[in-house]
Parts: structure tokens; sequence; C-alpha cells
């Protein structure tokens, strides 16, 4: 009756149920699985904790029986990387699933470093890391957003350096968790908050110095492709100089501190005051020498003769300009006389060849009434008037 399958009619009692998931589950046997403790609580000797994996959000419990934890050779707390070797156990009464770990081990140094260094080699190959897509940082931000852990030791260090350097710089602080497993959501979430507020200039990520898995959040790479992403410019100030997450790689700058990082995106005022004092002494040094070699150059224009004397031009093209006008003076006269001899000349040759001239000499000339001159007597018959054209006048006939 037991196994014959449930129905509406012949519903399974919540034991047999129950009993069915603990038969399939204990088949199941034991299995080495990886993940990071994020609880860890010891009560009456066992051990009650939680084991989250390290890329999904997926966490189960575990328990360690207290013969089971007096065999452990290492101590284990919140936030360490781990495997361990379970087995599944399904707890009919209070209906809760746990693993029960039967030997624990963290994880080798060695495996994280070459996890690390896989990614890494990705990231490069996409161009992540390329210096050509690292953007420069504002010269005076007037907003910078910072993401820290809450009163943490590496805020009070960004924004004192920050505010010495430059008082009226302002922050945009978004508090988040700096290690455990709320470290890359968290963090995640304030880089695309601050990203987005169109106030904020740049981006500062600050932490204080910690051991090599307490900074593994920041070589994640959901939380390392998010800083990619971003289009505002971001720093990365995670640790000390000799810790090297992979945010510093993908950021567009990379300080060795929190405190390098307030030093290297705010301007010192006393440094750019000196700068500016320096500029303008140039400035003055500079324009100073210009015009006193324009003074110069004009005193020595202005001695030269022709600016010395202003009549000077005048007095030595004087004798030049009188020269000038006696030669032109003569040549027009010379033409003058020569185009009057030219013209007697000519009257002459006209008179001698006009019939002026032939008057003079007393011919005359003969003109019937018509106007045509008379060249044959036959032209003017007896009693014809004729017009006679002498040398001092005209006078008048008739033919016989």
């Amino acid at each position: 009756m037991t196994d014959a399958p449930p129905s509406f009619d012949a519903p399974w009692p919540v034991a047999l149920l129950s009993n069915k998931i603990r038969g399939y589950i204990d088949r199941l046997g034991t299995a080495w699985v990886e993940g990071e403790v994020t609880q860890w609580g010891v009560s009456g000797g066992n051990v009650y904790g939680k084991l989250k994996d390290l890329n999904e959000d997926a966490t189960v419990s575990f328990t360690i029986w207290s013969s089971v934890k007096a065999k452990l050779t290492e101590n284990f707390k919140q936030g360490d990387r781990v495997i361990a070797l379970v087995k599944p156990n399904y707890w009919v009464k209070g209906g809760s699933l746990t693993m029960q770990v039967f030997e624990m081990r963290h994880v080798g140094l060695g495996d994280l470093l070459e996890r690390l260094e896989r990614l890494r080699a990705q990231l490069a190959s996409e161009g992540l890391f390329d210096l050509s897509r690292k953007k420069a940082l504002p010269f005076l931000p007037h907003c910078i957003g910072l993401i820290t852990g809450k009163d943490s030791d590496a805020e009070k260090d960004v924004i004192r350096n920050a505010q010495l350097r430059w008082p009226a710089v302002n922050f945009r602080v978004v508090h988040a968790a700096v290690q455990g497993d709320r470290t890359v959501g968290e963090v995640t979430a304030a880089i695309k908050k601050l990203d987005a507020d169109p106030e904020v200039d740049v981006i500062i990520i600050a932490r204080g110095g910690g051991d090599f898995q307490n900074l593994l959040g920041f070589s994640d790479e959901t939380l390392v492709r998010a800083a990619a992403a971003c289009s505002t410019p971001l720093v990365s100030a995670i640790g000390h100089e000799a810790d090297r997450p992979l945010l510093d790689d993908v950021a567009d700058l990379r300080a060795s501190t929190p405190t390098d990082a307030a030093k290297r995106v705010v301007p010192d005022v006393l440094d750019e005051l000196n700068r500016v004092q320096q500029a303008k002494a140039r400035l003055s040094s500079r324009l100073t020498g210009i015009i006193s070699a324009e003074i110069d150059r004009i005193s020595q224009l202005r001695s030269r003769p022709v600016l010395a004397n202003a009549t000077w031009i005048v007095d030595s093209r004087s004798e030049e300009l009188t020269r000038s006008v006696a030669r032109g003076t003569e040549l027009v006269e010379r033409i003058v006389e020569r185009a009057g001899n030219q013209i007697v000349e000519l009257r002459s040759q006209l008179r001698a060849l006009s019939p002026q001239g032939t008057l003079d000499r007393g011919y005359a000339i003969v003109q019937v009434p018509t106007g045509a001159v008379l060249q044959d007597p036959a032209q003017a018959p007896i009693g014809t008037e004729l017009r006679l054209t002498l040398a001092a006048g005209k006078l008048t006939a008739t033919s016989k």
C-alpha cells in the first residue's frame, strides 16, 4: 500500500514522503565540494555553518559533529575558502536538509592563485587591461564618489587627505562590505549607482590592507567586469602596495593606498597656487622682455636721420626737384619752339599752294551763276552774268 503512487483519494502520509526523500538523499553518498564559509558557529562542541558557492547564488547548511571537529587539523572561520567531504543528510523530524561534514581543508593558496591567473589572462585577452581604454582623471573633480566600508580607516583617510589638499571638494559616499560574501554584490551595485550619478566626476574604491583571501572579492569576475563597464573614471585603492587584485588592472588608475588615491585624484591647492604664481611671473618676465625689446627697436628707428629730422626728405629732394622742373621747362620750350617753326613752314607751303596765292599773283576765278568755275568761253554765252573772285575782293561782269 505504501509503495502505491499517491493520488487525491490515496495521498501519502508526510512521514512516508519524508522517509522516501531521506532514502533518495542517502543514496547520493559522500562528495567533495568547494565553497566559502559564510557562517561558522559552535554550540555544544558541534559546528553549525553555511557554505556558499564561489560564483553562483547558492548556499547549503552543514554540520560538523564534535567527534569530527576534534580531528580537524586546521582552524576555520567565516570567509575561508574550503574543500569539504560531505554527505547530504535529511532530518525527517525537522524537514531540513544539511550536509554532514567528515573532513574539511582550506583551499590551497596555489590553487587560488592559479584560478586568479587564468581569469587575469582571460580578461587581458579581451582587452580589459589595455592602456588605450583607460580614461583620464579630471584635473579638479567637484564631486568624488567613494565606495568603502562604513566608518573605515580607508574612508577617513581618503576624505581627510582630499579635503586637506582642496577644501572645496565634495564626496558622495556609498558604504559597502569590503570582505566576505556580500562584497561582490554590494560593491558592484555601488559602482553602478555612482556611475549613473551625473554629478560624480570620479569614483574611488578604497579598502585598507588585508590578507590574500580577504581581498579575493575584488578579483571576482562580476565585480571586475562592472568596473570595466563603468563610464566614469575609476580609481582602485585596495590594500597596500604589495596587494594586486584584478580590480587594480581594470581600473583607470591604481593607487597603492587610500591616502595615495586622495593625493592622486585631488590636486594640492597650495601647489596649484604656486604654479599659478610661477606662471604669472614667467608671463610678466616674458612681457617685460618683449616690451623692452620693442622700446629699444623704436628708439633705434627714431634715431635714424629720416625720423630724427622730419624735413630731411624734403630738403634732400628739393634740389633734385628744382633740376627736374627746370629740365622739364626747357624740354617743353624746345618742343613748343620746334612745333612753332614747323607751323610757319607748313603755313608757307600752304600759302604757296593755296588758291589765294594764285590770286595774289594777279589771277582771278570766274564763276557762272550756278557757281561753276568758268574754264571755256563757250560756257558763257553773250550776256551771261559772271562773278570774278580777285585777291582783294569780288566783281560782277557780263560776257560779250
